[in-house]
């Protein structure tokens, strides 16, 4: 026949020769006269109405060339069958071909005459050359595509025709490729959607094995009794999720020892059977694997899990059920196994025994194709199924609903059941539906297992085609398909990492099974075996927190067993659980609240760690519930360098033109500061968060030692003063060239602040050149008094005291003074009490020019050239004792009070300031702020006797340890150690220390010799 060259022009319309030049030209040839009698070659177009239905059906399929040449085989294959004698399929001759081999075809008139089955042969012709080449090869078959005449489309479950005659094998084998048949065309249509196919492909195999057993159980030898024996679908056929080439993994469970030669022989033949119908069976996953025996009794089954199963063969049995053989066997079977597969979980090793096999999968994978693999490659199906699966194991215990062998039934439970966000959940679906139907348009092409993406142009260009893809501007179709492969792929493998390495898992995996299921009855038994004082109480919380269906009560009801068992390592359990109550009655209902706990990291324990150890730290985060979010990361967790702190406070002053609301954004911040420092001292102590290394802004990495602390708190003290200054200066009429510094003093200019220090202070100012005195005190004093009352304003957060008690005249004298004026009391009328005093002024804020003069202006009153007097040394030492004998309040014991008791605080305080006040005027390293730096000093300079210095140093550290716990404990100011009780205990475990006994005898002892050690520095 003539070949028109346009030809290749109007047939590409309907994509065929798209692959290759000379595609269009046997196009051409196969639809023209002597083909099927579709195509007009002299016209170049449809021969008819119907033919140009048909071709649009051609074009829209995955592969128009394969489809076409499939059609023409089978037509082909037809007219053979009705030239040999048969009759071929049933019906009408077809009346619209043009002629040719196409004449009378009863197929082609089929497809005119039925839409439905037109759309369902050619969409299976064009996705499945071995499909195909089954219907050329059997071309009376393709009749199971029609509709019915009532207009149904065939029926797509997985069910088998065996009324066929012949030998049994052969009519099972045909019945499964009828059956195949119509799952492909449904999946291929849209008929069906991803979950339907795989039920189908699942239900089929169960039909399959049904059958092949029955014939197995025929064939044994005459005399022979029909075994019991239960054939268990295990892998993606357990999980109803079968794809379309696979073996099917199976367990055989015989019911006792009389049944096991019998059914031995049914297994063998079964397996051989299906081996010739449709796939491999595989046994691997019965005990011991391939070299165990292929069926073992039930209580043989039991005996081997209950003492030699491992990790992996347990998360197998997630996904066994009966398919075949004797099914209440197989239930028997699964019901006697559920209580080892359920407590299976609980073993120290089980959660990082899926996650290595996971790496193993992984590692096993040739490298040419680890990219391309969509089953055991990173962000694969496997990375989708171990996390579910591991999610399963360590919940299931305590959550029956998550008990299903899918995995999206299985993933939709742990949504519905709050253990996986409503957003993480959704991607992993999508992620799963998109990589399985992969594998199915992979699978069907050839009927081959295969997994891995393909390279070469032509075959990508057919799987996107088949999946539907089209080209956009700028795109082509294999460019989206990518695109999205890529998206899908990176957010599976995100989410296995974080879902398969939370380490809630761990936490949860540790808590027994009986203590997952929190009704009323085995929570209050629990909270009794936890200790808590108040188990009535407690289940109160309890109910509260978890009652009801809704999602926030089912992520609770997954948190508060791990949470309970950190509340019990805690003194006070039920005050660990009425903190955590108030957090959540707080943020309960925000949205990131209780997902930050189910999947940030190790938040939930700290969270826990934190409420139980220390009320000082549940009040903040009770006033900044938003402050949780620094649980989430170590880094967050470390204190901010000084300038940092400054900056950020004085950014946040800045936005508000309005004094009181730039203060509240400063104390707002400040609040914030004391969470993380609070948070990150309690965790460091309790052992929950590890030291960093040193960060390159200079930030502290960990507050484990009290030096730490007290800087790091200082530091915030100074940038919250400093921001406020900024404010009460900018909220007073200004004075130009009016020069003014805030000095701290105390334990703020020894960087020794604890959590609820006052801030002590001097003022100092500095009139402008020419400037009225009394204008310039004016405005200073002004500028004092707004700062200490935008400070002092009622706020939730701890308060902060400006006390300018220290300085000259004290509470008598004048709130600010000149700089002139401090030099001219300092230099006729300072006592050596104050000069004391200044060893620890340092500047803090406002001008710093200003802050370096008075610091050198004050140098020769607390460095004096000279040293003490006798009397002077004589009036420190009676000063010391009229304080130690004053001050301490009535009733407290001496020995253990942390500030003034013996060998406390002030004792070693007094004794190196004494030092400093005697010989810093000729030694220069004994000038600083800090008391341990500068008993160190004292001791390099042969000042202090090194063992007095240890002693000392030692007594101070441990004093101050305690009186900052013991502010983290109460929540409350209180520098009495208690010899009992729950708050001695709350130190003790804050301390990281185990007997509370042995630590008082400690604190004792070390008092004492730092008590010796200060006398005899004093003395000397």
């Amino acid at each position: 026949m003539s070949r028109p060259t346009s030809a290749a022009g109007r047939l590409a319309r309907y994509g065929f020769g798209l692959a290759d030049d000379d595609g269009a030209v046997r196009a051409a040839d196969l639809l023209g006269p002597d083909g099927l009698g579709l195509w007009r070659p002299a016209e170049q177009e449809p021969a008819d109405e119907r033919a140009q239905e048909l071709l649009s059906a051609l074009s829209r399929a995955a592969d128009p060339d394969l489809a076409l040449r499939q059609l023409h085989r089978l037509v082909e294959a037809e007219r053979r069958a009705a030239g040999a004698g048969g009759s071929g399929p049933t019906g009408p001759a077809s009346t619209g071909a043009a002629g040719g081999m196409a004449a009378g075809s009863v197929l082609l008139g089929a497809l005119r005459d039925d839409p439905g089955l037109r759309r369902r042969l050619i969409a299976v012709l064009g996705a499945s050359s071995a499909l195909g080449d089954h219907l050329v090869a059997n071309p009376d078959q393709w009749p199971v595509l029609r509709t019915a005449p009532d207009g149904l489309a065939p029926t797509a479950e997985g069910r088998l025709d065996l009324s066929g005659a012949g030998q049994p094998v052969a009519v099972l084998r045909a019945a499964y490729r009828l059956a195949l048949l119509r799952i492909a065309a449904a999946d291929l249509t849209g008929a069906r959607g991803l979950e339907q196919t795989m039920g189908a492909l699942s239900a089929l195999a169960d039909a399959t094995l049904t059958a092949a057993y029955d014939i197995a159980v025929r064939e044994l030898p005459e005399g022979t009794g029909r075994p019991r024996l239960a054939v268990v679908a295990m892998g993606k056929c357990g999980g109803d999720e079968l794809n379309y080439v696979s073996d099917v993994d199976v367990i055989f469970v015989a019911a006792g020892d009389d049944d096991l030669a019998a059914a031995t022989t049914v297994a063998t033949r079964l397996i051989h059977i299906c081996g010739l119908v449709a796939w491999p069976v595989d046994a691997a996953l019965r005990p011991e694997g391939n070299r165990g025996p292929l069926v073992r009794t039930l209580a043989s089954h039991l005996a081997y899990y209950q003492r030699w199963a491992r990790t992996w063969e347990f998360q197998a049995l997630l996904k066994a059920r009966p398919a075949a053989g004797d099914l209440a066997l197989g239930r028997e079977w699964a019901d006697q196994l559920a209580p080892l597969l359920w407590r299976a979980a609980e073993r120290p090793e089980a959660v990082e025994d899926v996650r290595a096999m996971r790496r193993k999968i992984i590692d096993n994978v040739p490298p040419r194709e680890l990219e391309r693999e969509i089953k055991r490659g990173p962000g694969g199906l496997r990375d989708i199924e171990f996390a579910v699966q591991l999610l399963q194991l360590v919940h299931g215990r305590g959550d029956e609903t998550l008990r299903t062998p899918g995995t999206i039934p299985a993933l939709r439970a742990l949504v519905a059941g709050g253990y996986v966000g409503r957003a993480d959940g959704e991607a992993l679906l999508r992620g799963y539906r998109f990589l399985r139907t992969v594998e199915h348009r992979l699978q069907l092409q050839g009927l081959r297992r295969t997994h891995t993406v393909p390279t070469e142009p032509t075959a990508l260009r057919w799987l996107a085609a088949a999946l539907g893809y089209a080209a956009t501007p700028g795109r082509s179709a294999v460019e989206e398909f990518r695109a999205e492969w890529v998206t899908h792929a990176t957010e599976v493998r995100r989410l296995h990492a974080k879902l398969l390495y939370r380490p809630l898992l761990e936490s949860v995996a540790r808590v027994p099974a009986d203590g997952l299921r929190l009704t009323p009855e085995a929570a209050r038994h629990r909270l009794e075996i936890l200790g808590f004082a108040d188990p009535a109480g407690a289940l109160r919380h309890l109910q509260a927190l978890t009652g009801g269906v809704s999602r926030t009560a089912a992520i609770q009801r997954t948190l508060l067993p791990v949470l309970l068992s950190e509340f019990a390592d805690a003194p006070e359990p039920d005050r660990g659980l009425l903190n955590y109550r108030q957090v959540s009655d707080k943020l309960g209902s925000t949205p990131w609240y209780l997902r930050l706990l189910r999947d940030s990291g190790p938040v939930a324990r700290r969270l826990a760690r934190v409420l139980s150890l220390s009320r000082y730290a549940a009040d903040l985060l009770a006033r900044e519930p938003e402050a949780l979010r620094l649980l989430a990361e170590e880094s967050e967790l470390t204190s901010r360098p000084r300038g940092v702190l400054c900056e950020g406070f004085a950014a946040a002053a800045a936005r508000h033109t309005d004094p009181v609301e730039a203060t509240r954004a400063v104390r707002a911040l400040r609040r914030r500061e004391l969470v993380r420092l609070a948070c990150a001292d309690v965790l460091c102590r309790a052992g929950s968060l590890a030291p960093a290394s040193p960060r390159p802004d200079g930030g502290r990495p960990g507050l484990t030692d009290i030096t730490a602390v007290g800087t790091a708190l200082s530091d915030v003290t100074d940038a919250t003063l400093a921001a406020a200054l900024r404010i009460a200066r900018a909220a007073q009429p200004s004075l130009p060239g009016l020069r003014f510094a805030v000095i701290g003093m105390g334990r703020l200019g020894g960087y020794e602040s604890n959590y609820l220090s006052d801030a002590d202070v001097l003022f100092v100012y500095d009139p402008p050149p020419g400037a009225d005195e009394s204008a310039a005190s004016t405005a200073a004093h002004a500028i004092a008094e707004e700062l200490r009352r935008l400070l002092g304003m009622p706020a939730p957060d701890p308060p902060l005291g400006v006390d300018a008690d220290l300085r000259p005249e004290g509470r008598q004298g004048p709130l600010v003074r000149s700089l002139a004026a401090y030099a001219q009391y300092y230099a006729r009328w300072s006592r050596v009490w104050e000069a004391q005093a200044l060893l620890r002024a340092r500047f803090v804020c406002g001008d710093a020019d200003l802050g370096a003069e008075f610091e050198a202006m004050i140098e020769p009153a607390r460095y004096p050239a000279d040293g003490l007097t006798r009397e002077q040394i004589v009036e420190i030492r009676r000063v010391k004792a009229r304080v130690e004998d004053e001050r301490l309040p009535r009733g407290a014991d001496p020995a253990t009070h942390t500030k003034l008791g013996r060998g406390g605080l002030a004792d070693v305080e007094w004794a190196v300031q004494l030092v400093q006040l005697r010989h810093a005027g000729r030694i220069p390293a004994l000038r600083g702020t800090r008391t341990l730096d500068a008993l160190a000093a004292a001791r390099d300079a042969g000042l202090v006797d090194p063992a007095d210095a240890a002693a000392m140093a030692a007594g101070w550290t441990l004093a101050a340890q305690v009186r900052n716990a013991l502010m983290l404990v109460r929540g409350r100011a209180g520098d009495q150690l208690p010899r009992h009780g729950v708050e001695l205990a709350g130190v003790v475990r804050l301390l990281g220390r185990d007997d509370p006994g042995v630590f008082l005898d400690e604190y004792l002892r070390t008092g004492r010799r730092s008590r010796a050690a200060t006398e005899r520095v004093m003395a000397g």
